[in-house]
């Protein structure tokens, strides 16, 4: 079914509901915003979230090489190809979700089911944010290109497993912490034990993020039969974030070890900890724009575990 952009009178000025005041309703050309809208540059959080596990691969694997020279460039290049890979993963799930969207108050009015663009519209958007991201992923080492071309599966299949399972979030946790693979990938060429202990460390700290985030769309979810952990784990919500964030915590503290990281790096995972229990105290499932606030911040725990990695990287290289 395409949307044209006449459906219901919309134009592409239009707004989307859960997401207002933005850089990209007020500064971006009317006829741009649809696309911004869809790669979420008017809320670039999952993009910080895909981000972290970026920074933290590249910061452990350059102290573990005691050599830092290439860890700016690195940065940079991750900072670029998660926000592009992260938009064109929005675009697909916008364009697989355009019917179950029209369906939830807070999803109607994105750019597709409101009519702003047309799925073909959609769908070359996603190239070309796709071809951004080839083009960053070439810097790299061959290993290191083909471990960035095996997260795709991983992203075109996620946006249907809230069709057929309780536990989407593994996948979407399986395709958010592919960065911390590939920070040794591009460091070392290859891919050790301490990294998938921090793959798997960063799987559970998006486990416990993104079903704070779902409880935002328990209700409606619920009405159209869309699964998630937020409605498996229900009342039972705070035990499971502390068991995964628990998780989280233990898991990456294991790399830290395994790469012989020192004390900064150990601060880092202690403030990461101290945030992430803030949260499970804080929490009411109950309150939609508290599980969104709540949400959002991990983009700051995520940012004190790489800064005490970043600052052991330079300490072990000088």
């Amino acid at each position: 079914m395409e949307y044209e952009l006449r459906k219901l009178g919309t134009s592409t000025s239009a707004r989307v509901a859960d997401s207002t005041g933005n850089w990209v309703d007020t500064l971006a050309p009317p006829w741009a915003r649809p696309y911004l809208r869809l790669s979420r540059f008017d809320r670039p959080i999952g993009s910080w979230l895909l981000l972290m596990p970026c920074w933290w691969s590249a910061a452990l694997a350059s102290g573990m090489a005691h050599d830092v020279r290439g860890l700016p460039l690195t940065i940079l290049l991750f900072f670029i190809g998660a926000f592009v890979m992260r938009g064109a993963g929005c675009t697909w799930n916008d364009i697989t979700d355009r019917d179950l969207d029209d369906k939830v108050e807070r999803t109607r009015s994105r750019p597709l089911p409101s009519g702003q663009v047309s799925t073909k519209q959609a769908l070359a958007w996603m190239v070309v944010q796709a071809l951004i991201g080839l083009i960053v992923l070439l810097q790299f080492n061959r290993f290191a290109i083909a471990t960035g071309i095996a997260s795709l599966l991983i992203v075109a299949i996620y946006p249907f497993m809230k069709r057929i399972t309780w536990w989407p979030q593994v996948v979407l946790g399986l395709a958010f912490s592919w960065g911390a693979l590939m920070g040794f990938a591009v460091t070392f060429g290859r891919i050790d034990v301490t990294a998938m202990v921090l793959y798997a460390g960063a799987i559970s700290w998006v486990i416990g993020y993104d079903t704070i985030y779902a409880h935002q769309d328990a209700d409606d979810d619920a009405l159209i039969g869309v699964k998630s952990t937020a409605r498996l784990f229900g009342a039972h919500t705070h035990q499971a974030l502390i068991l995964f964030y628990g998780l989280a915590v233990m898991l990456i503290g294991v790399a830290l070890a395994s790469g012989d990281a020192r004390w900064p790096a150990w601060l880092g995972l202690i403030a990461f900890a101290v945030h992430l229990a803030s949260q499970v105290v804080r929490l009411r499932i109950d309150d939609p724009e508290l599980c969104k606030r709540l949400f959002y911040s991990n983009k700051y725990a995520g940012a004190l575990l790489f800064a005490g990695l970043l600052v052991d990287a330079v300490m072990r290289a000088a």
